[in-house]
């Protein structure tokens, strides 16, 4: 279904807190509290809302170590590797991509040694054949916010 200018600005008002409660963005929107509601479950219907989440601030994510890192794995165990890793809390990203990897992950840990556990632990997936890692030095460019 094609989304209008008011699910535009429901969509934004949530990436910017998905906590606001269904009476501040009606505030915020113009528009009656049930209609946010309506609109809010035809997103989350729609596979367009698929969950809410937490951002951390920059504090804790500057302290943070994070790394993108290629995995190849086995065609017929590539949907239990994916499972697996959706489960690690670390995870910030999974993409399947073309090339060299059968998926990129972004995982973001509290340290360096965390960091190096869970490459040692999604090395041991069954179904990963090889992991190729890159520590992020530093963000140059960031316009996913």
């Amino acid at each position: 279904m094609k989304r209008d200018e008011l699910d535009r600005g429901l969509l934004a008002l949530l990436q910017a807190n998905a906590r606001e409660s269904t009476a501040n963005l009606a505030r915020k929107l113009g528009v009656a509290r049930t209609t946010v509601l309506a609109r809010l479950a035809r997103l989350e219907r729609d596979g367009v809302v698929v969950g809410y989440t937490v951002r951390l601030g920059a504090d804790v994510a500057e302290r943070a170590v994070q790394a993108y890192v290629g995995i190849v794995t086995d065609p017929k165990k590539a949907k239990d590797v994916t499972k697996k890793l959706a489960r690690l809390p670390e995870l910030r990203q999974l993409c399947s991509v073309s090339g060299e990897f059968d998926y990129i992950a972004l995982l973001r840990a509290d340290s360096t040694q965390r960091l190096d556990a869970l490459l040692d632990e999604i090395g041991e997936f069954d179904g990963v054949l090889k992991t190729t890692s890159s520590v992020v030095l530093a963000l140059r460019v960031d316009r996913t916010a």
